[in-house]
C-alpha cells in the first residue's frame, strides 16, 4: 500500500476516479440518504481498488456495464473496520474493470451532513438539509477517492419531496417528474417513482477535489443580482439583506478576472444557508455557500464573499494536493481577496484587513504553543484530523509569504508570477514542493534573498512578516492601548468606524479585563447587542475570558443561535479558560443543549475543546 495523502486511503499505484455519476433519494423521516454512484476510472484496473468511507452502509457493488444488479454482476468489496480519523477501507475487487457502481446508505450521523428539523429553520414549515465536504467528509456521503489529487467531473439526480427544491455547486439541468432507471439501485423503482416526489438534475464539467461537492435541500428560493450571480436562501429577510450586502459581486469577479485571468467557472451563486453553517463560507464552485454572520449590513460581509470568489483560482483551479498544503489554497487566497478588496473597496480597508490578520496569526502562536507544527506552512499532519487543526495560520502566514515576495520582487513582476502560476496548475492538484521549484524557476534567485526554509518549514512568525501601513490601523492600535491606559473613545473618534475597526479595536484588548472596563464598553458602545457578529463575538470573547457574569447570558444566547465554528473556537475556549469556576461548567452545559444544533464537524471541534480543556477543571 502506498498512500498518496495522510488522511485518504487512496493508492498512489492505483487509477483515479475520472468521474462520478451519483443517484440520490433523500429521507427526511429516517435522516438517511439511499445512492448508489457509479465510479469511473482513469483506465481498467485489476486487483484491489481502496475507496475512502465514513459510516456508509454499504449493499453491493456491481459492475456497471451491464447496468443491472443481479448476483451475476456482483463484484467482491470488503469494508474494513474504522480508522479514528480516516473512517473505513473500503476494498473493491476488480477484474480489467474501468466502471462500476456501488450501493449504499448514509448514516444519520454522516460527518458532512447537518439535517434541520422544520422548528430549525426560518419558515418552520419544511425540513432542510446541507452537506459541508471540507476537508475529508464527502467520503461520509459516498465512497470515493476522498483526497484533493482526485479530482472528479461529476453528475447527480436528486430525488426530493415535491414542495422543495435543491441546489448543488454544479450546473442545474432541469426538475422533472422521476423516472423509472433513475435510482440506479439507489432504491427500488417503485420508491424512486412514487407520488410527492420530484428530480432534480445536475452536472459539474469541470474536475474538482472531492471536498467542493456540495448540495443543500430545503425550502430554498432565490434572486438574480447580476449577470452571473444569484443569492439562494429561505424565504425570509436574509434574502433581501444578502442582496444589498453583496451587491458589489459582478465587480468583484470583473476585478478578479483582471488580476488572476479568466473566470473559469460560468456561475457565481451565493447560497445564504441556516445560521448553523460551520463556516463563514465555503468555496464550492458556481455556488458559495455563505453562514448568515457574514451579512451586517454595512458590505463589510463582501470581504468574505471577495475570499471565496478568489477561491476560483486559488483553490478550485489550482489545488493544494493533502492538507499539508493547505496554505497553497488559502495563503493564496487570502493574498488574492485583499488585492480584489483593495480595488473594489480601497487600500486602507485592505489594510485593516492585513491588520487584522496580523492580530488572529499572534493569537494561533499562543493556541499552538504546546505544538508549534502547526504554525508551519508546510505541515505533518499524518495520524492528525484536519479539522482539530483548522487555524488561520495557513491563510495569514500563507499571505505573508505571498506579501514578503511580492515586496521583494515589486508588484507588477508578482503579477505576472501569479497569473502564469495559475495557468501552469489550472485543475490540477499540487505540493508545496511543486511551488517552491516553480517559484525559483520563475524569480531565479528568489532563494538568495528570502529565506524559504524558514517560511515554509519554520515555526513561529518569521522576522521579515510585516504590519500594515495604515492610519487608521495605527489609530486604533493607539486607542487600545489608550483605553488600558484609563483613556475611553470620545463619540467624534469613532463616527465614522466600521465593524472591522471595532473588531480590530476590540481584538487588539487583553482578553482578560476588570468587571468596571467591560461595563464601560457596554454601556457606552453596546457591544453585546451589537448586530455585526465579529464585533458582538470579540467583545464576548472579553467576557468569558474575564468571567464577566452579568453577561454570560448573552454567550448563551449566542452560542445557541450561531455554528459558525470561528465564533465557537473563540467563546467556549474563553469559558473554559475562565478565572471562574463557573465558567467551565456553563461552558459544558450550553453545549449540551445546543450540540443538536450544530453542525457534525462543529460539534467535533467543541468536543475536542471539552476534552483539551478538561484536565483544567
Amino acid at each position: 500500500m502506498a498512500p498518496m495523502d495522510p488522511h485518504s486511503f487512496t493508492d498512489s499505484m492505483h487509477p483515479l476516479t475520472k468521474h462520478v455519476h451519483l443517484s440520490l433519494y433523500f429521507d427526511f423521516n429516517s435522516k438517511t440518504i439511499d445512492g448508489s454512484v457509479i465510479l469511473t476510472l482513469e483506465s481498467p484496473y485489476s486487483g484491489d481498488l481502496y475507496l475512502d468511507t465514513r459510516c456508509l452502509k454499504i449493499h453491493g457493488v456491481y459492475d456497471d456495464v451491464s447496468k443491472s444488479f443481479s448476483p451475476s454482476n456482483y463484484i467482491p468489496f470488503l469494508l474494513e473496520n474504522p480508522d479514528p480519523i480516516k473512517g473505513s477501507l473500503l476494498r473493491v475487487s476488480l477484474t480489467n474493470q474501468s466502471s462500476f457502481a456501488i450501493i449504499f446508505k448514509t448514516h444519520q450521523s454522516a460527518s458532512a451532513i447537518q439535517w434541520l428539523n422544520p422548528a430549525q429553520t426560518a419558515g418552520k414549515k419544511f425540513p432542510y438539509v446541507y452537506t459541508q465536504c471540507q476537508s475529508i467528509h464527502a467520503r461520509s456521503i459516498f465512497p470515493c477517492q476522498d483526497t484533493p489529487r482526485a479530482r472528479i467531473r461529476y453528475s447527480a439526480v436528486l430525488n426530493i419531496p415535491e414542495q422543495m427544491s435543491s441546489v448543488m455547486s454544479a450546473a442545474h439541468n432541469g426538475r422533472m417528474a422521476p423516472s423509472i432507471g433513475e435510482a440506479k439501485g439507489a432504491c427500488p423503482d417503485e420508491k424512486w417513482v412514487m407520488h410527492g416526489r420530484i428530480v432534480e438534475h445536475f452536472s459539474m464539467q469541470q474536475p474538482i477535489p472531492p471536498y467542493l461537492f456540495a448540495f443543500a435541500v430545503g425550502n430554498i428560493v432565490s434572486k438574480e443580482v447580476g449577470p452571473r450571480t444569484r443569492i439562494y436562501s429561505e424565504p425570509c429577510h436574509v434574502l433581501e439583506a444578502a442582496e444589498n450586502e453583496f451587491r458589489n459581486t459582478e465587480e468583484m469577479i470583473k476585478q478578479g478576472e483582471k488580476l488572476f485571468g479568466e473566470y473559469e467557472w460560468e456561475r457565481f451563486d451565493l447560497l445564504v444557508l441556516p445560521p448553523s453553517f460551520p463556516y463563514g463560507g465555503m468555496e464550492n464552485p458556481r455556488l458559495v455557500f455563505l453562514t448568515p454572520t457574514v451579512i451586517a449590513g454595512d458590505l463589510s460581509g463582501g470581504q468574505v464573499v471577495a475570499h471565496e470568489l478568489a477561491h476560483s483560482w486559488t483553490g478550485n483551479l489550482s489545488t493544494n494536493a493533502t492538507n499539508n498544503d493547505f496554505w497553497l489554497n488559502e495563503g493564496f487566497t487570502t493574498y488574492a481577496e485583499r488585492r480584489i478588496v483593495e480595488v473594489v473597496q480601497g487600500e486602507e480597508r485592505a489594510a485593516l484587513n492585513i491588520g487584522l490578520g496580523c492580530a488572529e496569526l499572534k493569537d494561533e502562536m499562543q493556541r499552538f504553543k504546546d505544538n508549534m507544527e502547526f504554525t508551519k506552512l508546510r505541515t505533518n499532519q499524518d495520524g492528525v484530523d484536519p479539522d482539530d487543526v483548522y487555524s488561520s495560520v495557513p491563510y495569514e502566514k500563507g499571505f505573508q509569504f505571498l506579501w514578503r515576495i511580492e515586496r521583494q520582487v515589486g508588484r507588477p513582476v508578482f503579477d505576472e508570477f501569479l497569473k502564469k502560476y495559475i495557468r501552469s496548475f489550472k485543475f490540477q492538484s499540487i505540493d508545496t514542493e511543486t511551488f517552491l521549484a516553480f517559484l525559483k524557476k520563475n524569480l531565479p534567485g528568489i532563494e538568495n534573498e528570502i529565506d524559504l526554509d524558514v517560511w515554509v518549514d519554520g515555526t513561529g512568525i518569521p522576522p521579515d512578516v510585516m504590519e500594515p501601513i495604515s492610519t487608521i490601523h495605527d489609530k486604533i492600535l493607539s486607542a487600545s492601548r489608550d483605553f488600558i491606559a484609563g483613556r475611553i473613545l470620545s463619540d467624534e473618534e469613532v463616527s465614522k468606524w466600521q465593524g472591522h475597526e471595532w473588531q480590530l479595536y476590540l481584538e487588539s484588548l487583553p482578553k482578560k479585563l476588570t468587571p468596571s472596563q467591560i461595563s464601560a464598553l457596554d454601556g457606552l458602545f453596546q457591544f453585546s447587542m451589537s448586530k455585526n457578529w465579529d464585533v458582538k463575538v470579540a467583545f464576548l470573547t472579553i467576557v468569558a475570558y474575564s468571567g464577566y457574569k452579568p453577561l454570560f447570558q448573552e454567550i448563551d444566547r449566542c452560542l445557541k443561535e450561531i455554528g459558525r465554528m470561528m465564533y465557537l473556537r473563540q467563546l467556549y475556549p474563553g469559558l473554559l479558560q475562565s478565572d471562574l469556576e463557573e465558567g467551565k461548567s456553563f461552558a459544558r452545559r450550553v453545549f449540551e443543549e445546543a450540540r443538536d444544533f450544530y453542525h457534525p464537524i462543529a460539534q467535533g471541534v467543541v468536543e475536542s475543546l471539552l476534552t483539551k480543556f478538561a484536565r483544567d477543571v
